[in-house]
């Protein structure tokens, strides 16, 4: 017993953030870096209660001046913003843990956290959990590339090798070899076209050898002929000044939004505008159709995975990007980069 309290009374003065318990307004105990910072800020452990104090009673109980009744009541732990050393050539930023420990007695802690430390663990944390539904995006694409070239190109590409196989091994009339050959290229023909579909799917060769607009204008002109939807494409902006990378995340943009207005939202008309200004190209994709709730659809779904998936492309190209939705009333869709001037 004696060597487990032994370790706890260690790891209290070992831990990385400055501790400082109370009973009542009498500060009873507190860890190393608590009497460091004590001892270097001149840090009155009184002024910090003071500090809990008025913010617990602003939160919890405005109205009542009975500190102990609001600790009994309700929330066992409040987060308070606080900036030390205010008179120092670069102030302190922390937050102020208040953490009840044992009501009936009111003995309770107080704990400093730098903000900057926990910002940049917030950042970290959100950083890794966005990278993994990216990392579920890219996994989607792949699946869906994986069974178009199962379902169809492989199934047109097997047709085809039977039907030479028959010419091969059979003894047919000259009629059903000209019939059979007939099929037979009839079938290469649909795969090639649904070859060169997936291809200017993932990376059409317009788009480098003239440009985004271009792109985007065949784009639209796919669209309507696959979908029978309005697609109009506008804008005059010339891109030459746009690198690769910038190029392709805008071109997805559009192919993502197109998607989603066709699947989603069942949209009869479809504007990509494509505009330069001084300092940025704006694209914006809008769409009449049924709209959505946006808050509600940033809880990660199927919808909302490739949403999430173009948004971190644009901000890793420093980049802004942004969705205005609402039911009944379409869709917009921007994305804004800055571009050098002359």
């Amino acid at each position: 017993m004696l060597e487990t309290l032994n370790w706890i009374e260690r790891y209290f003065d070992e831990v990385t953030d400055a501790v400082f318990i109370f009973k009542e307004e009498n500060l009873l105990v507190s860890n190393q870096l608590a009497k460091d910072l004590q001892a270097e800020l001149k840090i009155d452990p009184n002024y910090l209660a003071q500090v809990a104090d008025a913010s617990v009673k602003q939160k919890l109980s405005p109205t009542d001046d009975c500190f102990k009744c609001s600790i009994r009541n309700l929330m066992k732990e409040i987060s308070i913003p606080i900036t030390l050393a205010n008179d120092k050539l670069h102030p302190l930023e922390y937050f102020l843990i208040y953490h009840v420990i044992d009501a009936d007695n009111h003995v309770f802690s107080l704990t400093l956290k730098s903000r900057g430390i926990i910002e940049r663990m917030d950042q970290v944390a959100e950083q890794r959990q966005l990278n993994q539904y990216v990392n579920r995006a890219h996994e989607e694409e792949r699946k869906k590339i994986s069974a178009d070239l199962h379902d169809s190109i492989a199934q047109g590409v097997y047709s085809a090798i039977m039907g030479v196989r028959r010419l091969n091994e059979e003894e047919l009339s000259e009629a059903n070899v000209a019939k059979l050959t007939s099929i037979i290229e009839r079938q290469l023909n649909d795969t090639l076209t649904e070859v060169k579909g997936m291809a200017l799917d993932i990376r059409p060769s317009v788009l480098d050898n003239f440009g985004l607009l271009p792109a985007l204008r065949v784009l639209g002109q796919r669209t309507e002929e696959n979908s029978g939807v309005t697609v109009d494409v506008v804008g005059n902006a010339d891109t030459d000044q746009l690198s690769t990378n910038v190029q392709s995340v805008l071109y997805r943009i559009a192919q993502e939004s197109i998607h989603n207005a066709l699947k989603h939202a069942r949209a009869s008309e479809i504007s990509l505008l494509l505009v330069a200004h001084n300092h940025f190209i704006n694209l914006e994709v809008i769409d009449n159709g049924v709209g959505f709730d946006v808050p509600k659809h940033r809880q990660f779904n199927g919808r909302s995975l490739g949403l999430m998936n173009m948004n971190e492309r644009v901000k890793a190209l420093n980049g802004s990007f942004e969705i205005t939705s609402e039911p009944g009333n379409g869709t917009t869709v921007t994305a804004k980069f800055p571009v050098a001037t002359a």
